[in-house]
């Protein structure tokens, strides 16, 4: 099926539901059902019943997988493609390695030679073919857009894609099954991916819950785009690496700014 992101964001956002229930079908026999646990310290600090959704103890260690998992599947069922692409500087070029490994497929990643060696690693332990080019993403983005031409295959996108969206948005379906009466869920914003597949099914399933995107005071991307119609802002480093990210995603941001209650920005003091 194929969806004009143009439209009507209420059409996005009934897809990416619509597609979020057949992706915990799909993913189930290839991740975890990460646990969601109390937090002591927290709840004290917060005066009311903190739990953690534990995405660290996923396949490659972050919840990218997810999206990745599905957005290959998808592929696989429209045509019969024989590899992908992607650009990552770390979790999303492992979990599109993991992916093309569970379907057998070939991954060609391209990742900054700045990134770090333990990711860099980890991606070639899942057996992609890891293409180090430029200082940053967007050179790195470059030359996946070369790979994709010369190779024929479908690029990968990190955030801004509805299977992808629909990948991540499994997390608060579990959310939900364990503990029907959380009233808030905060989640980080990079490019916007995560917390748009969360606000989609927690706003469809129970709209009374609060939906919270945290973001880096020195990378207010999301924040900027959605309060101020600024798409371009100024992003400094930051502790949370991965969640800087200079340009949010279109279909991302048309969710958020729909279902997302608030976006908060914290300083490096209080991320560390």
């Amino acid at each position: 099926m194929v969806v004009d992101i143009t439209g009507n964001v209420k059409d996005l956002i009934d897809e990416v539901y619509r597609r979020s229930i057949n992706a915990r079908s799909v993913l189930r026999k290839h991740i975890h059902k990460t646990p969601l646990v109390s937090n002591r310290t927290l709840s004290i600090l917060s005066g009311g019943e903190v739990y953690l959704k534990l995405e660290n103890m996923q396949k490659t260690g972050a919840f990218k997988v997810r999206g990745a998992l599905y957005k290959i599947h998808r592929l696989l069922l429209a045509q019969n493609i024989k590899g992908v692409v992607a650009a990552s500087s770390g979790n999303h070029a492992q979990g599109v390695a993991y992916a093309a490994r569970c379907y057998g497929i070939e991954s060609y990643i391209v990742m900054p030679r700045t990134a770090s060696a333990t990711k860099i690693n980890a991606t070639k332990s899942y057996g992609a073919k890891v293409v180090l080019y430029g200082e940053y993403y967007d050179e790195a983005y470059e030359k996946a857009m070369m790979i994709k031409e010369e190779k024929g295959y479908p690029f990968i996108h990190p955030y801004d894609d509805l299977d992808v969206i629909a990948g991540q948005a499994t997390i608060a379906h579990e959310i939900l099954e364990e503990l029907p009466s959380v009233d808030y869920i905060l989640a980080p914003i990079g490019g916007g991916g995560l917390l748009a597949g969360i606000a989609v099914v927690a706003k469809k399933r129970n709209s009374r819950i609060k939906v919270i995107g945290i973001e880096p005071r020195n990378a207010p991307s999301m924040y900027s785009l959605i309060r101020h119609q600024k798409r371009l802002v100024e992003v400094k480093p930051s502790i949370a690496d991965a969640v800087v990210v200079k340009n949010p995603g279109k279909i991302t941001s048309e969710i958020i700014r729909e279902l997302a209650d608030d976006i908060i920005l914290v300083d490096e003091d209080d991320i560390s």
